[in-house]
């Protein structure tokens, strides 16, 4: 794709990863997928009566054909955007958002140009220029400046059509929670029990922390850390509004150093979900990465999996994801922790529509989607198992 920026040497370990199916690759990323899923907090609603309350107002909506608490909404397109004399930049994040229907709000503005009226007819586009979606202007740009809230473009025509979810009633009622499906599938690794102590170490925006909750029953106790404290207030705001908090303490920390900082914690359950390249994330509009920047950040990744090898229960569980694809940043990531690591073992992840690894003698038990094969993000999972002896 032309808005996809990529040294040599990334092109050349994503190539590892996909040989000749590369350009398929990179195709479906830069689309959404057929379908947007939410994940049912079944602690709120059951599934099935919440198709029902959608389908009676005339939202059409289906349940997933593994997952019982996967729901998905068809996307359609994609469909043309014209740009026209007007036009607002959006973030990254929110230009992806708005290229599926969403409206643009202040915090995902970049840039709003002082002639742009309530009212106007304006183009939302990407920092490179390309049109996402057709709007009216909620507001004065010129009170968008310094603004952290409030609608900025109502967006009537976009590249891709489908439920507005965070406009539904469901939503704001806390019965739903926008999840990719490869997501959902990490938090069911852990097979959370009620009384069990689980920590989440890269939590926000809390997704898989909620997730623990709901499959425990409640019953869980789940310690969710961040090192951003913006971050964490708008965990607990999330985590508010699906009635979870009584189970989970949000805690602002570097969990790099989790095992130092907090000696006493003995978690039986950890979830690593760290900071990655975030090269299977859908629709990729644009991306700017080097080979460097996975190299850097498969470092990073291996700071987070040595402070929950130290800190859970001998017997205990970790659990590893990304959302990105390359090899140094998933299956190499794990064999130079077992490296270092004797007390851990590799367990199997158990996702009957993922595809297994593709390097290593562990490969047939970790867990992979590929955007071009499974129509979801890109995505990694692994299990590791903590020895009993040590």
């Amino acid at each position: 794709m032309r808005n996809l920026d990529y040294d040599t040497r990334l092109l050349d370990a994503l190539r590892r990863v996909y040989g000749q199916s590369l350009g398929l690759f990179i195709e479906s990323v830069g689309s959404p997928g057929r379908r947007l899923y939410v994940r049912v907090n079944t602690l709120r609603v059951e599934p099935g009566v919440l198709l029902d309350r959608l389908a009676e107002r005339g939202v059409e909506a289906h349940r997933d054909e593994v997952l019982p608490e996967a729901v998905y909404f068809r996307v359609e397109g994609p469909f043309r955007v014209d740009r026209g004399d007007k036009v607002v930049v959006a973030s990254k994040e929110a230009a992806e958002s708005v290229a599926l229907g969403a409206n643009l709000y202040a915090p995902g503005v970049v840039k709003c140009p002082g002639d742009v009226r309530r009212g106007d007819e304006v183009t939302v586009v990407t920092r490179s220029g390309l049109p996402v979606g057709e709007g009216v202007a909620a507001r004065d740009c010129r009170e968008v400046i310094g603004s952290r809230r409030g609608l900025v473009v109502e967006v009537f025509r976009s590249l891709y059509r489908t439920v507005r979810v965070r406009e539904l009633p469901e939503f704001a009622e806390g019965l739903v929670y926008p999840q990719s499906l490869p997501a959902m599938y990490v938090a069911r690794q852990l097979e959370p029990a009620p009384g069990e102590l689980v920590v989440d170490l890269c939590a926000a925006p809390g997704g898989k922390t909620g997730h623990v909750v709901e499959l425990s029953g409640g019953g869980a106790r789940v310690i969710a850390f961040d090192r951003s404290r913006g971050k964490v207030e708008r965990m607990r705001e999330e985590l508010s509004r699906l009635g979870h908090l009584p189970s989970v303490e949000a805690w602002v920390a570097d969990s790099r150093y989790a095992d130092e900082d907090f000696p006493w914690l003995r978690p039986d359950k950890v979830i690593v979900d760290p900071p990655c390249s975030a090269l299977g994330v859908r629709p990729k509009l644009e991306d700017r990465k080097s080979y460097g920047d996975v190299l850097a950040l498969m470092n990073y990744q291996l700071q987070f999996l040595r402070a929950a090898s130290r800190m859970v229960k001998p017997g205990g569980t970790v659990v590893y994801s990304t959302c990105t694809v390359t090899v140094e940043e998933n299956e190499e990531v794990i064999e130079r922790m077992l490296e270092e690591d004797r007390c851990l073992e590799v367990g199997e992840v158990r996702a009957d529509r993922a595809s297994r690894g593709v390097h290593g003698q562990y490969r047939e038990l970790f867990a992979r989607f590929h955007p071009h094969e499974h129509d979801t993000p890109g995505y990694f999972i692994a299990k590791l198992v903590k020895k009993r002896s040590c």
